[in-house]
């Protein structure tokens, strides 16, 4: 990806953040849809002390019949089990409203897992951020969508969610924890994405994960906010163009039509390079390496793959995330994937947001339609 985007200050950001990256993969190989791959996330409530105008997770109050304290324990036990998972995502609603939290984080350090919070950092001040560290946390992934406050805040919905970010971002330098920014592409803030990019790269930030809306949750009330075709397409400029000077390593969320853009844009289809792409991008990483678990057990590919291949009180994890026919055939895309996905020579390294596809067609394996790549040759 340093090759392809002329990312000139790879070397600072291998040196700066390189060393405090590793744990956050832990050992995994390659990049795709939402980082690298082995990537389990636990919902573990549905409970959030806030409520953001775009969230996949339709609700702010627990769900009524979250997996318990035993449950969840149990649940990591079995995660460590699958080859390729070393790391265990936290994520909600707002993981840190969960009152047995750090019961669950002690465990799974334990167990051997490389912890991750996902947090609208609200909650986040320095002696929680080193309460974190202390319970095996080695990045904390906070949620920003403007360098603007009044946009932030309008996206979060309450006056103080700007500054409060900020101090977490802050606290979670000082305890020596990863900082990682997670940011939603919309059309409420996509002409303040450049700016928001530098911001975070002057924060020193190690990781950006840049999403973009997927009509699922709460985002369904404001389909007309997801990017289109050629936001899609516009937003994958900006990313490249904006990476070859960044310090902060900088990947597309629900936009895997990333990768194949970055190898037109190089003009590389076939050759060593093609096939070297082939291993190390892997596009949508919905039930290949990525997996979600809801707060009350179900199993999704996706948290915007909202198909239930089984609930953990009822079957092992393993049988789940190794059984289902939806894993089976999400792994298995190249001759499971229709329409112009199906007949796409960039299957491999892309294979479209599957979530956007079950978004807009109600099928996991339909054609992605806000794809760009193919109106480009």
């Amino acid at each position: 990806m340093g090759y392809l985007n002329s990312w000139h200050k790879f070397p600072q950001w291998l040196f700066r953040h390189g060393l405090e990256a590793i744990p956050v993969s832990n050992g995994a190989l390659g990049m795709g849809c939402i980082g690298y791959p082995g990537h389990p996330v636990w919902e573990v409530t549905a409970a959030c002390n806030l409520n953001c105008i775009h969230c996949h997770a339709a609700s702010s109050t627990p769900h009524h019949n979250e997996l318990s304290t035993d449950e969840g324990k149990r649940l990591i036990d079995q995660i460590a089990g699958i080859d390729g998972f070393r790391t265990l995502i936290y994520t909600g609603g707002e993981p840190l409203v969960r009152p047995d939290i750090f019961d669950l984080l002690k465990h799974s350090k334990e167990t051997g897992f490389a912890n991750i919070i996902a947090t609208n950092g609200t909650l986040i001040d320095e002696e929680m951020a080193w309460k974190l560290k202390e319970h095996g946390v080695v990045c904390n992934a906070i949620s920003l969508d403007a360098a603007d406050p009044d946009i932030h805040n309008f996206i979060r919905r309450t006056p103080k969610a700007f500054d409060l970010v900020l101090r977490a971002m802050e606290a979670t330098k000082k305890a020596g924890i990863v900082l990682q920014i997670n940011t939603t592409a919309m059309e409420y803030n996509m002409d303040h994405l450049s700016g928001l990019i530098d911001f975070v790269d002057q924060q020193d930030a190690g990781i950006m994960l840049m999403y973009q809306l997927v009509a699922v949750g709460r985002g369904e009330k404001i389909e007309k906010a997801t990017l289109k075709k050629s936001a899609n397409h516009n937003l994958s400029k900006l990313i490249s163009q904006k990476q070859s000077t960044a310090k902060t390593i900088i990947e597309p969320v629900a936009g895997p039509q990333y990768w194949p853009f970055l190898l037109e844009k190089k003009g590389i289809q076939n050759g060593l390079l093609g096939r070297i792409a082939e291993h190390v991008f892997h596009g949508c990483a919905a039930g290949r390496g990525f997996v979600y678990i809801k707060a009350h057990g179900d199993v999704w590919p996706c948290p915007f793959v909202e198909v239930n291949t089984g609930n953990v009180r009822e079957k092992s994890f393993k049988e789940i995330y190794e059984g289902s026919p939806v894993f089976k055939n999400l792994r298995n895309r190249e001759i499971t994937l229709k329409g112009l996905c199906g007949d796409c020579r960039y299957r491999k390294i892309c294979g479209g947001c599957r979530g956007r596809a079950f978004a807009y067609s109600g099928d996991y394996l339909a054609e992605d339609p806000r794809c760009f790549i193919r109106d480009s040759g």
